[in-house]
């Protein structure tokens, strides 16, 4: 009791120390349930926000201050960092970027081996189709012109880019399956060093999408060579998430190991029946990893279902050069058929599989009504077999379907999400209930991760403290991406704070009616301006972008 006195006085103190200044606060969360971000107890304690940052923790009751906010019975933790938000063009569609601020999230990371940048002219008009149902075409062609956008924008949160690896090879290379010659690495290179001098945190690859699965293990390295010597990270979608996660995993040591360079595994999971109960074998290979010297660390999102395009269903070789090209094979009937066999060559599971793909989304206005439907419940109604019925969609869509696919189990999630060094992330880009993105329906994942995480898994059942819970979606993810000035309550830190009722948090986004807010969490501030006041969102768009360390003046 008297150490535990003591200790309270000691770090009371150390918060208060440099707190005070003729200046009034403009912010003030009174006698709050602080809990910092490092995995320490909650303390009660008041804090003062000056500008953009934290100028103040302790007893701030005789301080004069602009804004008052009554945070008693509430916890009030560092803005959540998701490690891969997917915000990166959906906030300047609707910069709002509502569905991750209602549920506390103030910064992403995102890029996941197609980044925003670079881009050429070519590749704009490529993608005219989906700018121009948007309503947002680039005008931008490096990470540089991006940022510019990001800041005309204004966006409510903050947002970090790395620079994608399956971005520069089709920019340079193709859409081919073939390997680079020299002088196409030579240029993915040089893109990506200028990518790093403008403010990327590292480099990323997604290797179950084309073109970026076409890159060999030696051309990736040579790529994170170039970010490693600027300070970076790499962040993985491993090139296989189920039966070949072993050996996807050692390729991600691989380039670690030869590139000097820290390993992110991005969504981990261990997914297929075939693998169910896999994931703590995963867990200790990151643990040995470690052990042997290489900073190696992943992090997920909370639900069993994951979220990608259809077009992932098929082969590589059917998906290679595009939309376009797939949809082209899928109209021949002899192509078909060898897509068909090998699906079920590669994957046993079909066509039981079809029971537990949900679209999501489509882009072609006859086909809304199935969106929230299986590709089972589609192909009963249509009267036809169902994977005939999955790649008939893809013809019909133009290739531009999106899926949620139930594949994992409970318990791997479970484990994972337990494991401290797993890291919080939602693998989604924002939304909103009303405006332009309510148009489509998504993966829960992105209205409601960090409230599942609080309700389901820290209040409700307990598998986490809540504090390590906060640390996993806050201190943790800003180490892991090299957020310097974010994830903890600190004075001198950026003033991004998350405040919210424990017992009132809820995941009221399902599968079923996905675009719904989360509930429980009263105030949200980004940079010092409160974008969630009283629960309810606000004008304030205070987001900026989050350089790397390897940014020039």
């Amino acid at each position: 009791m008297i150490r535990a006195a003591l200790a309270a006085v000691f770090f009371g103190l150390l918060a208060a120390a440099p707190a005070f200044s003729a200046e009034p606060f403009d912010l003030v969360f009174e006698r709050g349930r602080v809990v910092d971000g490092t995995g320490a107890p909650w303390f009660v304690a008041d804090v003062g926000v000056r500008g953009d940052r934290i100028a103040a923790i302790g007893d701030l009751s005789k301080e004069r201050a602009k804004r008052r906010v009554n945070a008693r019975g509430l916890y009030v933790a560092p803005g959540f960092i998701d490690l891969l938000g997917q915000s990166e063009y959906h906030v300047l569609v609707d910069p709002r970027a509502a569905s991750k601020v209602m549920q506390g999230i103030t910064t992403e990371v995102t890029g996941e081996g197609d980044s925003i940048a670079p881009l050429t002219a070519k590749a704009i008009k490529d993608g005219a189709t989906i700018y121009e149902h948007y309503g947002v075409t680039p005008d931008w062609t490096d990470l540089n012109g991006y940022f510019r956008a990001f800041r005309k924008a204004r966006p409510a949160i903050n947002l970090g880019t790395f620079v994608g690896a399956g971005g520069l090879r089709e920019l340079v290379v193709g859409l081919d399956s073939r390997a680079a010659t020299p002088e196409e690495l030579r240029r993915m290179e040089n893109l990506v060093q200028e990518a790093m001098e403008q403010g990327a945190l590292g480099l990323s690859t997604s290797l179950i999408y084309t073109p970026g699965s076409f890159a060999s293990t030696e051309e990736i390295i040579a790529l994170a060579k170039v970010a490693s010597r600027y300070g970076g990270s790499y962040f993985t979608h491993l090139r296989d998430e189920e039966d070949g996660i072993d050996g996807a995993f050692d390729e991600a040591l691989r380039i670690g190991r030869e590139a000097a360079i820290p390993v992110d595994v991005w969504h981990l999971k261990t997914a297929g029946r075939r693998n169910w109960g896999h994931m703590p074998k995963v867990l200790a290979r990151i643990e040995a990893a470690r052990a042997e010297g290489l900073d190696v660390a992943a992090n997920q999102y909370p639900w069993t279902a994951s979220g990608n395009a259809l077009s992932a269903a098929v082969p590589q070789w059917a998906r290679e050069g595009g939309r376009a090209k797939l949809v082209e094979r899928l109209k021949d009937p002899v192509t078909r058929r060898r897509v068909l066999e090998a699906m079920v060559k590669d994957d046993g599971e079909w066509p039981e599989k079809t029971e537990r793909i949900l679209l999501s989304s489509v882009f072609t206005p006859a086909l809304k009504p199935l969106e929230g439907k299986t590709v089972a419940e589609i192909a009963k109604a249509r009267g036809k077999d169902a994977m005939e019925t999955l790649l008939d969609l893809l013809v019909e869509d133009s290739g531009h379907t999106s899926r949620v696919t139930f594949t994992m189990r409970e318990d791997d999630v479970r484990a994972a999400l337990a494991h401290p060094l797993v890291a919080f992330c939602t693998d989604s880009g924002a939304r909103a209930e009303d405006g332009r993105l309510s148009e489509e329906r998504s993966h829960p994942r992105g209205w409601a991760s960090t409230a599942r995480i609080l309700a389901t898994y820290v209040r409700d059942e307990k598998l986490l403290r809540l504090e390590e819970a906060v640390r996993k979606m806050t201190s943790f993810p800003a180490a892991r991406a090299g957020l310097g000035d974010r994830g903890l309550v600190k004075v001198g830190l950026a003033a991004d704070l998350t405040v919210f009722d424990l017992a009132k948090v809820e995941a009221l986004s399902t599968f079923a009616d996905p675009n719904r807010y989360s509930a429980g969490f009263t105030h949200v501030a980004v940079n010092g301006r409160l974008v969630v006041d009283g629960g309810v969102m606000t004008k304030e768009r205070p987001g900026r972008p989050i350089l790397g360390p390897g940014a020039l003046p």
